[in-house]
């Protein structure tokens, strides 16, 4: 009966850092893989801090920054000297998706959210990867490095930077 008592006590703590993640840091990098095995390797630093904002930076194999608030996505391309704003029509909720997640085993979680299915891996409460099918049944993975939970990051990081003259295109 210790033994049980200690066992729930050890996945209540995990479950409970899980859902009290209120920011995000870390590398990434993204593998997406197609139906014929052929995959494409992106690599970059990702901000995310509730309720819902994020910054993704991507650094290879092209530089881009993608702005995600509760309205909208921001991309900024500054190669092609472009921006597209669209409106967000599905919420994509980082943290919805992270408190969401029911373990299934030692270090994997599952959540579901807006009919995709999504597969966590974690260790030693620190989020190592997550695994989904994308809207072209692409395989996605991000692999996250040199994680930081729950630290202070400044608001002003979320908010989109370009240059005035670049191409703005609205969706």
């Amino acid at each position: 009966m210790k033994y049980k008592i200690i066992i729930m006590l050890f996945y209540t703590q995990l479950f409970a850092s899980m859902s009290n993640i209120t920011t995000f840091e870390a590398d990434f990098t993204q593998i997406i893989t197609d139906d014929k095995k052929k995959e494409l390797h992106y690599s970059g630093h990702l901000l995310a801090s509730k309720p819902q904002d994020a910054k993704w930076t991507y650094t290879v194999p092209i530089k881009k920054t993608i702005y995600v608030n509760s309205l909208q996505v921001t991309v900024v391309e500054p190669e092609i000297e472009q921006v597209i704003k669209r409106r967000i029509s599905s919420n994509f909720d980082f943290f919805e998706i992270i408190q969401s997640a029911k373990k299934v085993s030692k270090n994997l979680y599952i959540a579901k959210y807006n009919e995709t299915s999504f597969a966590l891996v974690v260790e030693n409460d620190t989020l190592i990867s997550i695994s989904y099918l994308d809207q072209f049944e692409n395989s996605v993975k991000i692999i996250f490095k040199n994680q930081s939970q729950n630290k202070k990051i400044d608001k002003n990081l979320f908010i989109p930077k370009y240059p005035l003259d670049f191409d703005i295109i609205r969706d």
